[in-house]
């Protein structure tokens, strides 16, 4: 039967069909859908875990367990499941299992656009890359075999046009796997040094298989165009490129298995054609290897290490071929990404860049207060970075700097990486402030549930983690609620924390105004009369909310009625009353 899937639906598919049994995983675009269509399938278990190194560690119980599993991350949530990857690959599995990652370049949604091959080599694990929704939904399927049969961890690399694109795909039926059973063994699965001395070489004489594999694997392909001098050595999406401008005119060694890639499979390649290309997208993980086998390919002397690739840079590129630009009458404008109509993050931010405050920002929806007019942070680098930050940021610049501080971090964000840094705080005694910007989901992936809440992947109730009882736990005395549309208290309570002699925890909260349960309430306008043009309204950066012939003027299509920009009218403008 065939079906029209992205990517990553695809992906969910094929582990379905295998007879996958668990899937744990932390939202994180581009991978988020694999678990989301997976949790569809009433015969995987899947869930949302706190972060990727909980949901790796639980694919791997499972594994242990004798059932087939896996779990999905993007690219820099591999970072943090970069521990129990590496020690898997020395304890292999029972069960085979599958580490999908998503990579993401050009940063599309991303803080950086690294690579996650090299883990693949640095981890010495096989890693497959499909270059389509059929083959991601094949390898997905074939990874199972392959952890299996090598008793490894397989990473399946997809990225944000592999995962996001659709393409036909024949799926089949679900073949059930059965329990492998339990059988206890010390010597490979306690990695105390004594035993894991005893698996590097194991480890070793995998990749020596796997290597011997790669040569005659069935996800590599070979496509010999007679005559052609051009030989083009890629993988996954870049793939398509190449079909698409050179059609069969060039041959073409295609790997889907791009890690451990064959020796002697390339050099019969490269001994067929004149001139040997790589076209890969960030970094020369293909022509390096390429280049320690002995061959001379040209890489990344033409192509750069850096965004995304496209038909029409490779068109330039090697073909010199320069494609007309489209005009059309009306250019579209810029779109920059901003917080939506109603985000409740928005009039705390406005609090924080009044105050003129040093904020140190978290990843989330809330990256974008970093934008004008707010301009509301100074940093944001990773997961829980927030909430570690400030405790450094104070340490070096001591009490002065303890009173004009904050950080800012989500309710899913503090439940992933941030209660730690929290623990920290408390611990080592500084008197930071910081604020949890609770908006009851995980926002910016789609809406994902977390333990925080009181929901599971399914919608139904779960455990609901209370964040003031657990603050108080971490060993914080000062904990306190507010609501971010009421700027007057959110002011107060900044001002408060700020002054206090320990550490404080502020929760914003307020949730998101997308949610289907949360109901808007009737737009606010103006009366242009009372308008007197001080654009003190345009100081929250409120899309709903514009200037037209000098005067404000609000977008009842988009204004939810949250009413933060009524508060900082100082003419009594804004009204809930239309004005006739």
């Amino acid at each position: 039967m065939k079906q029209l899937l992205i990517g990553n639906a695809a992906v969910a598919r094929g582990l379905w069909e295998a007879g996958v049994k668990v899937i744990s995983s932390y939202p994180g675009t581009p991978s988020t859908e694999i678990t989301e269509f997976a949790a569809k399938y009433n015969e995987i278990y899947c869930e949302w875990a706190p972060n990727e190194k909980v949901a790796t560690e639980v694919a791997f119980g499972a594994s242990l367990a004798g059932a087939r599993s896996a779990c999905a991350m993007k690219h820099v949530g591999l970072n943090v499941a970069a521990d129990p990857l590496f020690t898997l690959s020395y304890t292999g599995v029972r069960g085979g299992m599958v580490i999908c990652v998503a990579d993401d370049p050009a940063m599309h949604s991303s803080q950086n656009e690294q690579d996650s091959r090299h883990y693949a080599q640095a981890a010495k694990v096989p890693m497959l890359e499909p270059s389509d929704s059929a083959e991601a939904y094949a390898f997905a399927k074939a990874a199972l075999d392959l952890s299996e049969k090598f008793d490894t961890p397989v990473l399946l690399r997809m990225c944000t046009r592999i995962a996001h694109c659709q393409g036909i795909v024949d799926v089949g039926t679900r073949e059930e796997t059965p329990l492998l059973p339990y059988e206890k063994q010390p010597e490979k699965y306690i990695m105390m040094p004594g035993y894991a001395k005893k698996r590097h070489p194991v480890v070793e004489n995998r990749t020596e298989a796997l290597t011997v594999f790669a040569e005659q694997c069935p996800f590599n392909k070979v496509e010999r165009a007679p005559g052609a001098e051009m030989g083009i050595v890629t993988s996954g999406t870049c793939y398509q490129y190449v079909k698409e401008v050179f059609g069969d005119s060039v041959s073409v060694f295609k790997l889907g298995l791009v890690n451990p890639m064959p020796v002697k499979a390339l050099k019969d390649f490269a001994s067929g054609v004149k001139r040997l290309i790589v076209v890969e997208e960030l970094d020369p993980v293909i022509e390096t290897h390429l280049r320690n086998i002995g061959l001379q390919p040209e890489g990344k002397s033409l192509f750069p290490t850096v965004g995304e690739f496209s038909q029409k840079d490779l068109k330039k590129i090697l073909l010199n071929v320069e494609e007309e630009s489209v005009s059309a009458d009306s250019p579209i404008p810029g779109r920059p990404p901003v917080m939506c109509p109603g985000c409740p993050h928005r009039g705390l931010y406005y609090v924080l860049a009044k105050l003129k405050l040093t904020v140190l920002g978290d990843i989330g929806c809330y990256t974008l207060g970093a934008t004008p007019p707010l301009n509301a942070l100074d940093s944001t680098l990773c997961m829980g970075a927030s909430v570690s930050g400030i405790h450094g940021f104070n340490k070096a610049r001591g009490g002065e700097s303890e009173a004009k501080t904050v950080c800012v971090i989500g309710d899913s964000t503090f439940m992933h990486s941030g209660m730690t840094g929290l623990c920290n705080i408390a611990y080592n005694a500084t008197n930071s402030t910081v604020i949890i910007l609770d908006n009851s989901i995980t926002g910016m992936t789609g809406h994902q549930q977390n333990p925080t809440t009181g929901y599971n992947i399914k919608g139904d109730p779960a455990t609901k983690i209370d964040l003031e009882a657990l603050c108080h736990a971490l060993g914080i005395g000062r904990v306190r609620v507010v609501d971010p549309y009421d700027l007057k208290e959110c002011e107060k309570a900044v001002k408060e924390e700020l002054s206090a002699p320990e550490p404080s925890v502020i929760i914003s909260r307020r949730p998101c105004m997308l949610l289907k349960y949360v109901k808007a309430n009737p737009p606010l306008t103006v009366n242009a009369d009372a308008c007197r043009s001080c654009r003190s309204c345009m100081r929250l950066g409120c899309p709903a909310i514009s200037m037209k012939n000098g005067k404000a003027v609000i977008d009842a299509t988009q204004c939810v009625g949250c009413g933060v920009c009524r508060q900082l009218c100082p003419f009594g403008a804004i009204t809930d009353k239309e004005v006739k």
